[in-house]
């Protein structure tokens, strides 16, 4: 059927037409439903996926049998090849394959040829079937005409629509001679009815016949030149058309467009014939001829922003033509040609009018692949237009200062307009405000970027110093209390808020939250100290020109509180940049932080008292302090100032104050201002609670949390958060449950934590995913049976006892507390306490607690873990020993093990109950390192002897679980010991025998540390340990009497230690 183009004849095309118009035929209504021309040519490129027939018409067999016919041999012998090669252990699988012989098939000749082939003819069938179209149109023209003006353009469409919407218009292909004769038509020396009715069927043609013609450069001029038309109608048709083209055209055809838009602009900004309004003139959105700058503007914007998304695809060239061309625009600067004259308006201002945010730029620093090329640019090239930026920022920040009036209020921007009125006039002003938005965006933009960063320092115009990367940022800070509150004065028809700082403060939470960043940008004390000047003004009383200072002062805060959540800007706060070389009678900027927290808390600020935001300035500066009291080294900074007894001072202040507060009665307003206030309240000393709650974050803190005297409420407080499962703040390092295993350290914070319900609700919770799960999934899903000694559901809950249940902890929840070992347990008893968990999981010595058990074998397993874990802690071990009989219990249960024969005692059941207890009593009976003892494992092997390990249920242990340790010799009489020996003999020279000592243990450590171990390093520690104490210089502890430990009883001092130990080691 299929014929060989080298010899295609007359029958043969007649044949593909036929073929070709059955495939159009059935695909008419698709077609003919399509809105677009770009519509259209997608179903056609689709039409694979969503005509089921599509195999089966006429012209797709064709097709396909003469690709077969022509590449059937090249596709073979490359997949032999491929094939081959995959056997050989060279490939990677199928998708390569595929991927490789298609690739070899398209670079070879047989397909080249092919190509241009089927192209020739494919050329010639569809010129005559246009030819035949176009013979039908003109017999039928006089039925569509109605107007004058629409029997000129019959000859290449029908039906043209005028609509301003490219979506409603009709479309016809066009051969070359047909897009010459309108590329000659649309010359700017044409008439201009004749240019309109081409431009009017240039709209109707599709965009890729047009940006294919061979004519199409000179189309473009002729397009670039009448976008400068005075009819204002003509040239909008313009742009609709090069908006259709950027909506359906690839990069590689958009990109003439777009740069071809940019130089009408910018030959239009540097032509002196346009009227340019000037800044002092502002911007009137209402005259003809700003409405069609701007929309040309606005579509370069659009363009800009979509862009990013799709370039990637294509060469690099591409991309760096359409940034290139950006950057000249925006760089555009006509020269004054008076002194006097005021000062036009450029380019940047009308981009930043549509795009106050920089949006386009944003998006074109976000991927690598373009933002190497903007940088590199900006460097080489257009480096003016970052000086520019710079510029405007400084401009406004100088416009700031020298606004100041006799109220101590910056008013730089007039009032606010009515947002219920549609703006229409910008003022000189008001441009500028906008224009400064637009370069502080684009600046904060550029500085996350290591490569921007490096543009800096610049030099400004009439400026002799350079403005550096540390300039530039304090300029930023500057801006957020030296700058307008609210500037929506300028904006009412744009979102979003555009007050500087908070502009500023995006910024610099951006870079905040970048390492790098804030590395290099704000970890200086040029940058502290500027973030810290209207703190150290206030501190000292001076007059201060803030506009609106509590929310400035709120800004600041939450810059503060980023940087010293991280570890060098903390380090920065506390010790000045320099650890090593800060003085300790030197203010940081911690302790202006701390002295400030404390004035706002005792509120002896009298420009802040009073105000609204007084709680919430002084919640954000505590949370700055919380940062560095949060850690060790902050906390010993902070400790003189007594941060934690303001805190809580403030805090019983607000807790009287919500006592106070009516109980709600039902049907009341409850948006009242009286309700207002006392949900302010309530809100306030939660806030005081959590910065509390915080000191426990460190053993020091938490003893300051203890004499608050609010440590049970903090707990309280933190219980309820922590069961409503809240999250923590960004700048925390952690959550609650570090605060939990710290004071579960301490006597009172493990009580404060049983009385806050926590220990009870936690093993509620154990007990509800251990024995009862989820009820919800009993029937429908059942649980799976674990594999794992601690199934994979309680691993959370077993975690949060084991931190929960330190020394301390234990004594105090169990101490002198008998276990229940009640005769019958019913189902439902749920253990609400430690003793319970001891009783019901670990301590199984009755019928009736195993009976009780729902899952025996693995409850038992989890108390066992739980055990081996408690006991690794000798004061646990003891007091579970003293108080349980611990071992005795363990020994029975593996005595009930032992299969009894009629002989008497047979072999142990080996079982997970029975390995975890004997893996339990070798740990609890034999203490040591590795090397001292030999723990069995936990685990059964594979074979005939899956537990080599010996079990017993009686003392004493079997000898395979000692470690027999080799005898050494006597290194006694070594003359390197010798030597260190006689240097504890004779002290005489106290200011050199330390150093001798040091040097001559260092050198026998290296050489034969096996010399140095058990008796001998204990005697060396005691001589030197004994020789420090005599010498003053280098006595640490005093070696006077002193307590030990203070409890019940009296107090046991170091003279009667010795007895102690004696009773320990009996």
């Amino acid at each position: 059927m299929w014929m060989k183009m080298s010899h295609f004849s007359c029958e043969d095309e007649a044949l593909l037409q036929s073929m070709l118009r059955q495939l159009l035929q059935s695909v008419k209504e698709k077609i003919t439903g399509a809105p677009s021309v770009e519509c259209a040519e997608e179903i056609l490129l689709h039409l694979e996926e969503t005509d089921e027939n599509f195999h089966n018409y006429e012209f797709v067999k064709y097709l396909r049998q003469y690709i077969c016919s022509t590449l059937g041999s090249v596709i073979e012998e490359e997949t032999e090849k491929c094939t081959s090669a995959q056997n050989q252990g060279e490939g990677s699988g199928y998708d390569t394959l595929v991927q490789h012989v298609t690739k070899k098939t398209r670079e070879s000749k047989e397909y080249r040829e092919m190509m241009h082939s089927l192209k020739n003819v494919m050329m010639v069938v569809v010129e005559s079937l246009i030819n035949k179209f176009e013979e039908d149109q003109m017999r039928n023209k006089e039925m569509h005409r109605k107007t004058k003006k629409e029997q000129h353009s019959a000859y290449y469409t029908d039906n043209c629509s005028d609509s301003d919407s490219s979506f409603n218009q009709s479309y016809t292909f066009m051969n070359q001679e047909q897009l010459q004769l309108l590329v000659e038509r649309l010359d700017p020396a044409q008439p201009k009815e004749v240019r309109q009715e081409a431009m009017q069927t240039l709209c109707s043609a599709p965009p890729s016949d047009v940006l294919n013609c061979e004519s199409w450069s000179n189309l473009r001029k002729h397009l670039t030149m009448s976008l400068s038309d005075p009819d204002s109608t003509f040239s909008d048709k313009i742009l609709r058309f090069y908006a259709k083209i950027f909506s359906s055209s690839p990069l590689n055809m958009t990109r003439e467009v777009y740069t071809s838009l940019a130089k009408h602009l910018e030959l239009y900004f540097l032509s002196g014939e346009n009227c340019v309004p000037t800044i002092s003139d502002g911007i009137d959105i209402t005259n003809p001829e700003i409405i069609r700058l701007l929309k040309k503007v606005r579509l370069l914007n659009e363009y800009q922003r979509e862009v990013p998304s799709f370039w990637i695809r294509h060469p690099e060239k591409y991309m760096e033509e359409i940034v290139e061309s950006t950057l000249l625009l925006l760089s555009v600067k006509r020269e004054q040609r008076h002194l006097v004259c005021p000062k036009l308006l450029d380019p940047v201002y009308f981009l930043a009018l549509l795009d106050i945010k920089a949006v386009w730029f944003k998006k074109w620093m976000h991927a690598n692949y373009s933002r190497t090329v903007v940088l590199r640019l900006l460097e080489k090239k257009y480096k003016s237009l970052i000086n520019a930026s710079v510029q405007q920022c400084v401009y406004y920040f100088e416009s700031c200062e020298s606004a100041v009036d006799a109220t101590s209020r910056v008013n730089v921007l007039p009032q606010q307009y009515s947002s219920n009125n549609q703006k229409t006039f910008y003022s000189g002003k008001e441009l500028q405000y906008i224009y400064f938005v637009h370069s502080l965006c684009l600046l904060g933009r550029l500085l996350i970027y290591k490569q921007g960063r490096n543009l800096f320092p610049i030099r400004l115009e009439n400026r002799k110093d350079f403005i550096s990367l540390t300039d530039l940022l304090v300029l930023f800070i500057r801006f957020i209390y030296c700058s307008p509150t609210c500037p929506t004065t300028t904006l009412t028809v744009h979102t979003g808020n555009y007050s500087p700082a908070i502009l500023v403060t995006e910024v610099l939470q951006i870079l905040c939250d970048r390492t790098e960043c804030a590395t290099e940008c704000l970890y200086t004390n040029t940058v502290i100290d500027a973030l810290l000047h209207p703190i150290h003004n206030l501190l000292n009383g001076k007059e201060m020109y803030i506009n609106c200072p509590e929310t400035s002062l709120i800004h600041i805060a939450d810059i503060l509180a980023r940087i010293a959540a991280v570890e060098d800007g903390l380090s920065l706060l506390l010790y000045g940049g320099n650890m090593n070389t800060a003085k300790k009678d030197s203010l940081t900027a911690a302790h202006t932080i701390v002295q400030f927290t404390k004035k706002l808390l005792d509120e002896n600020i009298s420009v802040l008292s009073g105000t609204e935001m007084l709680p919430a300035l002084k919640g954000a500066f505590i949370f700055v302090c919380r940062q560095m009291y949060g850690t060790c080294e902050g906390l010993q900074v902070l400790i003189p100032y007594c941060l934690h007894e303001s805190i809580a001072d403030a805090w019983k202040k607000a807790s009287s104050l919500s006592e106070r507060i009516p109980t709600p009665v039902p049907g009341t307003d409850s948006i009242s201002s009286g309700n207002q206030e006392s949900q302010n309240i309530m809100v306030w000393e939660e806030t005081l609670l959590d910065d509390l709650l915080n000191f426990a974050a460190t053993p020091k803190g938490l003893l300051l949390l203890q004499n608050t005297g609010a440590l049970n409420e903090c707990v309280t407080f933190m219980f309820s958060r922590f069961s409503k499962k809240l999250q923590v703040s960004g700048c925390e390092r952690f959550g609650y449950g570090v605060m939990v295993t710290q004071m579960a350290a301490t006597s009172p914070g493990a009580v404060a934590l049983q009385r806050s319900g926590f220990i009870k609700t936690l093993i509620t919770e154990l007990w509800a995913i251990l024995e009862c799960g989820r009820d919800d999934l009993r029937v429908t899903h059942p649980s799976s049976t674990p594999v794992d000694p601690i199934d994979r559901s309680c691993q959370k809950s077993f975690l949060a006892l084991v931190n929960l249940l330190s020394y301390p902890a234990i004594y105090e929840l169990i101490g002198d507390q008998e276990i229940p070992n009640k005769p019958e347990y019913s189902l439902r008893e749920v253990p609400t306490n430690v003793t319970d968990v001891i009783d019901r999981l670990i301590i199984l010595n009755s019928d009736a607690k195993i009976h009780s058990l729902f899952n025996y074998e693995q409850s038992h397993i989890f108390g066992l873990r739980l055990l081996s874990v408690l006991c690794c802690d000798l004061d646990t071990l003891l007091l579970l020993e003293s108080q349980y009989k611990l071992s005795q219990v363990l020994l029975n249960a593996q005595k009930e093990n032992i299969i009894e024969t009629s002989e008497g005692p047979g072999n142990f059941i080996i079982d997970g109950l029975s390995v975890e207890r004997n893996h339990i009593l070798v740990r609890i009976n034999l203490t040591g390192g590795p090397a001292e003892r030999i723990l069995p494992q936990r685990v059964l092997n594979k074979g005939t002897d899956p537990y080599p390990w010996s079990m017993f249920s009686s003392y004493p242990l079997p000898r395979c679980y000692l470690s027999e340790a080799p005898r050494k010799a006597d290194f006694r009489q070594d003359s390197d010991l010798n030597k260190l020996l006689a240097f504890f003999k004779n002290p005489d020279k106290q200011l050199v025998w330390i150093e001798n000592c040091r040097k001559q243990f260092c050198k026998i450590m290296k050489a034969k540390p096996d010399v140095i171990s058990g008796t001998i390093l204990a005697e060396l520690i005691e001589k030197f340990v004994l020789h420090l104490s005599e010498n003053p210089s280098e006595c640490y502890f005093s070696t006077e009497g002193y307590e030990v430990y203070q409890g019940i009883g009296p107090p046991i001092t170091h003279e009667s230690a010795p007895d102690i130990c004696q009773i320990v080691t009996a």
